[in-house]
């Protein structure tokens, strides 16, 4: 078994996010889902091949139905079952405000 080195808490987030690249290729806006979340990354799956290391732009819905505007660079990769892949990505210049906003979701929900 792999061990677990994430230095936060992941919290599942039922949401859903729409990712567009930075540098002009591959212009299409993409729906996928989070599976976890916490205040420096994000774990999710997705139909598309996304690229790791590229940066990708994204606006996440939260619980209170806010949009967090944020940049995500990817860093895990691996093939998950359904044709869905799956990714792992920390987040780029995240406000605190926002940072914030994540650790009050996992507090009140306990996770």
């Amino acid at each position: 078994m792999m061990q677990d080195r994430r230095k936060n808490k992941r919290t599942d987030m039922p949401s859903k996010l729409v990712i567009k690249r930075l540098d002009g290729n591959g212009g299409n806006e993409v729906a996928i889902n989070i599976s976890d979340i916490s205040k420096t990354g994000i774990g999710f799956e997705c139909k598309e091949a996304l690229q790791i290391g590229e940066v990708y732009e994204a606006y996440l819905t939260i619980w209170t139905k806010e949009v967090i505007h944020s940049f995500l660079q990817i860093v895990r990769i691996e093939l998950a079952t359904d044709g869905y892949y799956g990714y792992g990505a920390i987040f780029i210049g995240m406000p605190e405000m926002d940072i914030s906003r994540i650790e009050v979701y996992q507090t009140v929900t306990g996770e």
